[in-house]
């Protein structure tokens, strides 16, 4: 595992919080979109299908700091768009850091050279990069030649300045097993700090929707992946998420877990559905018809395995107890889950 020890001691602390109070619903990771407008036009996307007076929405240092605040997620995912393209990311980023909340910048890198003076290191930000697979993959993903040199440069050079460095991985179908474990070889010997991986799922905007991921197909390309694993991976989620993309945990959706808040309001359900929006989280929980969504509820959600609806699943089921703990420690890919221990889980059922 990849996470630093800091952020999973404070997770894990406020997981444990929650549960002594009771809370039902509690959020794990933030998805902060202050814009949508970006500097690429990736067909998995479509962000930048909305029209122009959308793009030229932002939200402000002080939305995201209350939004932030208002949902108490230890962890804050600052995706868009493309996150450097706003002019005051550097003051929302070093507002969050200064709040404590674990930052985790996502970015395409193209800009990443220009602006990374203008942000500090600190074991509470990072720096997390997109790539789709090896450079003819990724080039082809977001539909321009040499953004994964300029990814890879922008990873040497922050990793350089001390900088804490991930990378954000989507997994298209039709994806090459072999290609994606030599990846996780090359980013492991460039030094990254950690690895996410996810499936490609069917964003309503995007140009593309003939590559989208159905759940059995998940399943199956996951584990050529990931099966006998090399231990040096280090991967940026909690064992049993993995776990689950191989189809060795049954899981249901805790969409709550993962909230979106962009330039809209808080967006229902997901990051990945748009349902409406609200102004505040506490409607969001509170308004939200939840029983409605997952899989076998919802048609939309059947094929979905994506981490912001089942990520927090996963790590509230990892520190369910202390079998769960122990088990989250094995290395991934070496040992799968035994049957009986899928039986006992089944969170979310």
């Amino acid at each position: 595992m990849a996470i630093a020890w800091r952020q999973g001691m404070a997770v894990a602390n406020y997981i444990f919080q929650q549960r002594l109070k009771g809370v039902e619903k509690y959020p794990l990771v933030l998805m902060l979109e202050p814009l949508f407008r970006c500097n690429l036009e990736c067909a998995g996307c479509g962000k930048i299908q909305y029209p122009e007076e959308i793009l030229k929405k932002r939200l402000s240092p002080q939305e995201c700091e209350d939004a932030a605040m208002e949902c108490g997620a230890p962890v804050v995912s600052i995706a868009g768009g493309e996150p450097l393209i706003h002019p005051e990311m550097p003051e929302i980023a070093q507002r969050l850091v200064k709040r404590k909340k674990f930052v985790y910048l996502c970015t395409n890198a193209v800009l990443l050279g220009r602006e990374m003076k203008k942000y500090k290191p600190s074991p509470y930000f990072r720096f997390s990069i997109h790539l789709d697979g090896l450079e003819e993959t990724h080039d082809k993903s977001v539909c321009r030649k040499g953004v994964f040199k300029q990814a890879v440069e922008g990873i040497k050079e922050a990793k350089k300045a001390g900088f804490t460095v991930s990378t954000n991985t989507t997994i298209f179908l039709g994806a090459d097993p072999a290609e994606f474990r030599r990846m996780f070889d090359f980013l492991t010997d460039l030094g990254v700090d950690g690895m996410m991986i996810s499936p490609g799922y069917s964003y309503e905007k995007a140009p593309d929707q003939e590559h989208f991921l159905q759940r059995e197909e998940t399943k199956a390309l996951f584990r050529k992946i990931l099966d006998n694993a090399d231990p040096r991976w280090r991967f940026n989620h909690s064992s049993f998420f993995l776990e689950f993309l191989q189809g060795d945990r049954d899981y249901q959706c805790t969409a709550w877990g993962n909230p979106t808040r962009n330039v809209f309001g808080w967006q229902k359900p997901c990051y990945l559905m748009s349902d409406g929006y609200v102004k505040s989280f506490r409607e969001l929980i509170d308004e939200t018809p939840w029983e409605r969504y997952g899989t076998g509820r919802d048609p939309r959600c059947n094929d979905c395995m994506v981490h912001c609806g089942y990520e927090a699943t996963a790590v509230t089921d990892a520190t369910r107890n202390l079998p769960n703990m122990l088990h989250a420690l094995k290395p991934i890919g070496k040992t799968r889950v035994k049957e009986e221990e899928l039986e006992v889980s089944g969170v979310g059922r």
